[in-house]
């Protein structure tokens, strides 16, 4: 976890309550996008730090289309905020408008959020366009006693920006995960540790590593997690991973080899 500047946790703790009683009241009286644009703003400068004249841009025009909001620093758009009116459900379709806003212009980072609920995404800059959600949180959920509240904040706060929480924050998703660990539960290892581990409890018990492995994928393991497209890129990007650690390995060893004196 990120060490959460002073400066930060003191803002927060002194403007979230208020926010979070204003994001539920407009929910509840359905107000208008625009209204929730302005609140959005609000939440932006006072919670997350960032200067509503000078980082804060609206209608951030990409290819003829408008995204409502963006935080804009030293020349360079960071995020991409599209809002939502407060009493809306946030769709797939409200983040492909947003992401394909992203995907023109380069910037990774985007927001989507109807001041209730904010959802962080990079894009995915492949064919076709694709995206991963980062975080997803529920403003009134939030606690200021709760470190891990307080961490998910940062990532969208000014100074988690010049920190780049988010960026270390995806690229520890990304490695550990359900997807991930399931793959490990899998490896050849772990499955000969469970038959050892059965085995040792129960000596009358007959079975191989292929049996515990089946028992594994089936019943054990959730199927989406080692079937289909995302377990199928897992499952190459920990190879890879693999490999590369082996190949490291294997040049520290020639490397001792060579160092090595020679017998006198």
């Amino acid at each position: 976890m990120a060490k959460l500047p002073k400066k930060f946790t003191d803002r927060v703790r002194a403007r979230l309550k208020h926010f979070q009683t204003i994001a539920v009241s407009q929910r509840a009286r359905d107000v208008s996008e625009a209204d929730t644009v302005t609140l959005v703003k609000d939440i932006l400068a006072e919670v997350f730090g960032y200067d509503k004249y000078a980082e804060l841009t609206s209608e951030h025009q990409i290819r003829g289309t408008f995204c409502d909001l963006a935080v804009e620093m030293d020349g360079a758009i960071r995020f991409l905020i599209e809002v939502k009116s407060a009493g809306s459900t946030l769709s797939d379709a409200h983040l492909r408008q947003a992401v394909n806003y992203g995907a023109h212009k380069g910037i990774e980072w985007i927001v989507l959020t109807n001041a209730v609920e904010w959802r962080f995404y990079r894009v995915r800059f492949a064919q076709p366009i694709g995206w991963d959600e980062v975080v997803s949180i529920c403003l009134p959920d939030l606690s200021t006693r709760s470190e891990d509240d307080l961490q998910k904040l940062f990532l969208l706060a000014r100074e988690g920006l010049a920190a780049d929480a988010i960026t270390a924050f995806h690229q520890q998703g990304q490695l550990f995960n359900a997807f991930t660990v399931a793959h490990a539960a899998l490896s050849e290892p772990v499955i000969t540790s469970i038959r050892r581990e059965l085995r040792r409890a129960f000596p009358e018990l007959k079975i191989d590593a292929e049996a515990v492995e089946e028992m594994m994928r089936l019943h054990v393991i959730k199927r989406e997690l080692v079937d289909g497209e995302k377990a199928d890129e897992v499952r190459t990007k920990l190879r890879k991973a693999v490999q590369k650690v082996q190949r490291a390995a294997r040049r520290a060893a020639q490397v001792e080899e060579v160092d090595e004196p020679a017998d006198a």
